[in-house]
């Protein structure tokens, strides 16, 4: 797997999602090597930065509703992340197969 982020878009990432309007976006990860998945949360203040953005494969995004989708899908560009959009959301990616192309939000 190939890193796609570094802790300063991680951090512009979670910033992005503390401004937009509450409530905010639920959130899940994957993670590199064991594969966990989290459970849906939405806070972003705490629990997004607990551990270490190193070993996420993946964060899925969900908006709260239909109106807030625009809004994250904006702020997910402003930053140029590297993700697709999903059936619930976006996925933003952490870390990719490297001989996988890497396509932006």
């Amino acid at each position: 797997m190939h890193p796609t982020m570094n802790n300063t878009k991680w951090r512009e990432l979670r910033a992005a999602m503390l401004e937009l309007e509450k409530p905010g976006p639920a959130w899940r990860v994957r993670m590199v090597g064991s594969g966990y998945e989290s459970d849906w949360d939405s806070e972003w203040f705490y629990h997004f930065m607990d551990g270490s953005y190193e070993d996420i494969e993946w964060v899925e995004v969900r908006p709260a509703n239909d109106e807030q989708a625009s809004s994250l899908l904006a702020a997910l560009r402003a930053i140029h992340l590297p993700g697709i959009k999903t059936d619930v959301g976006f996925k933003v990616f952490g870390h990719l197969p490297e001989t996988t192309a890497c396509e932006y939000l």
